[in-house]
């Protein structure tokens, strides 16, 4: 979820050995060690692992394409595959359990073409386009499903780690909202009320728990503050 060219890196941690601040570490500080790029050009972003992590999942803007496609590599940044229909603008990809299917949100069902960027006078803006959808496919991109037809923006999909639910955001009801469904689209239920963004949601790895984007219970904030456009 950017218009900026971004590099995805592979990190591990460590303890400080030479801290680069004027005042003394903490104990519990740790740094990234062995950063190694794994993408060169093109705009590249929302990167997942597979549930066997040995794949990654991603969003990139490259040749021959003008907006964002969803993209599989190996862990090492070989082995890079075009997964979504090339059509459309797509994001926020995600394996599902097993590895053997993913789940991305893309316009092409709406329109061969992608809509058209928004305009950046007002700095960073994350568009909430109509015509998104969330669709499931092979792992391959062969077989593409879609999940979701409310009008409205439907994106921003995770799966929970027991393989059983979704959860996405949506404006299905008028406003920026989470809801969750099972893998085939069905059973689809709000979990969000209060008025405002809800979005970006995560399951915990016992399936039980969710977390999210939301602005702070005495915060007045508009969906423009959190570079939303509607």
């Amino acid at each position: 979820m950017r218009f900026l060219p971004l590099l995805l890196l592979l990190a591990a941690c460590e303890e400080p050995k030479s801290p680069a601040v004027t005042r003394d570490p903490l104990p519990e500080e740790r740094h990234l060690r062995n950063l190694r790029q794994i993408t060169f050009g093109g705009e590249n972003a929302e990167a997942y692992w597979s549930f066997a992590e040995d794949r990654l999942v991603f969003q990139s803007t490259r040749p021959p394409y003008t907006a964002d496609q969803i993209f599989t590599m190996a862990a090492d940044g070989s082995d890079l595959r075009l997964v979504s229909t090339g059509k459309g603008r797509t994001t926020c990809a995600y394996f599902l359990p097993g590895d053997k299917r993913i789940l991305y949100a893309s316009t092409h069902g709406a329109a061969d073409a992608p809509p058209a960027p928004p305009g950046r006078s007002r700095g960073y803006v994350w568009p909430l386009f109509q015509s998104y959808d969330i669709w499931v496919a092979d792992a391959d991109g062969k077989n593409p499903q879609r999940l979701t037809e409310s009008p409205g923006y439907d994106a921003e999909a995770t799966v929970s780690p027991k393989g059983d639910r979704i959860v996405f955001t949506s404006v299905r009801d008028g406003d920026i909202e989470l809801y969750s469904m099972n893998l085939d689209g069905s059973d689809v239920k709000r979990l969000t009320e209060r008025s405002g963004y809800d979005g970006g949601a995560f399951f915990s790895w016992d399936g039980k728990r969710i977390v999210w984007r939301a602005p702070g219970a005495d915060d007045d904030v508009t969906k423009s503050d959190y570079g939303l456009l509607l």
